[in-house]
């Protein structure tokens, strides 16, 4: 079976690639219920951070916390994430895809219980953890199983069906998580999350097939593990598209877990009109996504598309300064910034992640997904309490922190992934990329 060929990051070829599982060759797609399994599956960690953003002043007045101290729910969650891809990414190489997804769900449902009955901040705080680090097994194997079976426009075409259903998750989260709050606590929309977390475990069992076959599965135990993951990030290409959504990612769990107490403390919007104002905003995100894996990517080049979006990202981030330090114009300027700075993501996101994973063979694709969630989601837990520093919301710091993402995310893809010429593989990053069979 035959892995994509290594080159420069950014330029990886798009011509339509023949799917590496079984099926049709040529264009032809996974079938709709692997898409729309695989979309409930990474729409779990949206739904997981958002369903639950229109309760935390809520979850602080009820356990007696201050507002930067109930995001650390949010920040655990992301250091969750983080370690979990970092553990089920490679157990997927090893004992194939269904496996650790499913171990992962069971997981996660038991965590969501203890999030309902969690007492207090420092319990609910560890359960959101555990849950993170369960609910990453749906992203990490996610992307993994795309790779599984295609390269290319081919492999943007299908996270971006992907995300077409997953990219729903962040617009209707808030909207229902404040509909729940109407009529239940805060520990209702945990509970709403157990449910999902069992249905989605049901499902998986029932519906999703394995898409690596045991004769392509890694077979070099936790050292081989290391030696692969080190290979990768020794390819410079590679390790730049990882910085890239890094710290791309970065500016967009800033707003995430900015929007919330910023919209509702400084602005004093209710938590319906909150969640109204995140769905505009999600849209962007989903509506460019689409755009991205269907027209863009065919017209465009990959050089050509990172750079537009990195340089969009960077336009919203000095607007969103510019309006909240200098000129203070309140929603009228933030709103806009926002949304345009959600589409920018829409483009750089997908892209990174469909370039950087055409750099590797199948057999080291959950190792490499692993390696991209990771970062994401350590950036995303580092700067998910900065818009609160002093205890005191501020739209200042969110606007500081989003374009602080912005810059060194376009630094990273300008400094490694537009090399001259084709990089050269190191000895021990080549099993990593070499064909599997």
């Amino acid at each position: 079976m035959p892995g994509p060929t290594a080159g420069p990051a950014g330029e990886t070829s798009t011509a339509p690639a023949t799917p590496t599982g079984s099926g049709p060759t040529g264009t032809a797609g996974p079938g709709r219920v692997t898409t729309a399994v695989l979309g409930g599956l990474v729409a779990l960690g949206p739904l997981t951070t958002d369903l639950y953003l229109p309760g935390l002043p809520a979850i602080a007045d009820d356990l007696g916390a201050e507002p930067a101290a109930v995001q650390l729910t949010l920040t655990f969650s992301m250091f969750g994430v983080a370690a979990g891809q970092l553990v089920f990414g490679p157990l997927s190489d090893r004992f194939g895809r269904r496996p650790p997804l499913l171990a992962g769900l069971a997981v996660y449902t038991l965590a969501s219980v203890v999030c309902v009955l969690a007492p207090t901040l420092p319990v609910l705080i560890a359960a959101r953890f555990v849950q993170g680090a369960a609910g990453a097994a749906g992203i990490v194997i996610g992307r993994a199983v795309a790779r599984d079976r295609f390269a290319g426009v081919a492999m943007l075409r299908f996270l971006a069906s992907i995300s077409l259903i997953s990219g729903l998750a962040p617009i209707l989260a808030p909207l229902v998580g404040a509909q729940l709050l109407r009529v239940t606590s805060w520990r209702g929309t945990f509970g709403a999350l157990t449910a999902l977390g069992l249905l989605l475990a049901l499902i998986a069992f029932a519906a999703l097939r394995e898409t690596l076959p045991a004769a392509d599965r890694h077979r070099g135990g936790f050292a081989g593990t290391l030696r692969t993951m080190g290979g990768l990030l020794r390819d410079l290409p590679f390790l730049g598209l990882v910085l890239t959504s890094t710290f791309a990612f970065g500016a967009l769990f800033g707003y995430i877990s900015g929007s919330s107490v910023v919209l509702q403390h400084v602005y004093h919007v209710s938590p319906q009109a909150y969640s109204l104002l995140f769905g505009v905003n999600s849209l962007a995100i989903v509506a460019v996504t689409q755009l991205n894996g269907r027209v863009l990517a065919r017209r465009f080049t990959p050089v050509a598309l990172m750079l537009a979006g990195l340089g969009t990202a960077v336009a919203a981030g000095v607007a969103l300064v510019l309006v909240t330090a200098v000129w203070d114009l309140g929603l009228l300027g933030v709103c806009p910034a926002l949304f345009v700075l959600m589409g920018s993501l829409g483009v750089v996101l997908p892209n990174t992640a469909a370039h950087a994973l055409s750099l590797v063979a199948p057999q080291a694709a959950g190792s490499a997904s692993a390696l991209i969630g990771t970062g994401n989601f350590l950036c995303g837990a580092v700067v998910a309490p900065l818009s609160s520093l002093g205890g005191k919301p501020s739209a200042v710091l969110l606007a500081v922190v989003v374009l602080a993402c912005a810059l060194l995310a376009t630094a990273s893809y300008l400094a490694f992934c537009r090399p001259r010429r084709p990089a050269t593989p190191s000895p021990t990053a080549a099993p990593a990329a070499a064909p599997a069979g």
